[in-house]
């Protein structure tokens, strides 16, 4: 890839310096039509030679098309300004309503959910309380 830019930019470079080289002529580049310089009392002609003409021509050329696409595509930047800036918030909701919904909500579910550590070093999971059996229950108590 580096070769074919390199190529591309000595072959742009002959052809610029053979353009150059074609039209070193000197020409008349006015400013106003005929008269009207005389009239206004400024000089509103100057001597170029045609090659440079031509490139600064094509050099202004270039520098309008690519303000008038920046202008152009000035809406389509903000939107997607906006879009991002909504993709952000979204995210962050999301990932809130992850955190509290993958929280238990009961210290029972807490311990039964807590994750299984591995190796032999684990910590004592606390006991529950023995729970009673609730009066006027029809099973016998427990011995």
């Amino acid at each position: 890839m580096r070769f074919l830019r390199l190529l591309f930019i000595v072959l742009l470079a002959i052809v610029l310096v053979a353009v150059a080289l074609a039209n070193r002529d000197m020409v008349t580049l006015n400013a106003f039509p005929a008269n009207l310089g005389t009239f206004l009392g400024v000089k509103s002609s100057i001597e170029l030679p045609l090659f440079l003409v031509i490139f600064v021509a094509v050099a202004f050329g270039m520098l309008a098309g690519l303000v008038w696409e920046y202008l152009r595509e000035a809406s389509i930047r903000r939107e997607v300004r906006n879009r991002s800036a909504q993709v952000s918030r979204l995210e962050g909701e999301v990932d809130s309503l992850r955190d509290r919904h993958a929280n238990p909500r009961d210290e029972v579910l807490a311990i039964v959910d807590r994750p299984k550590e591995s190796g032999t070093s684990q910590a004592p999971r606390p006991a529950l309380p023995a729970a009673s059996p609730a009066t006027g229950t029809t099973l016998p108590a427990a011995r």
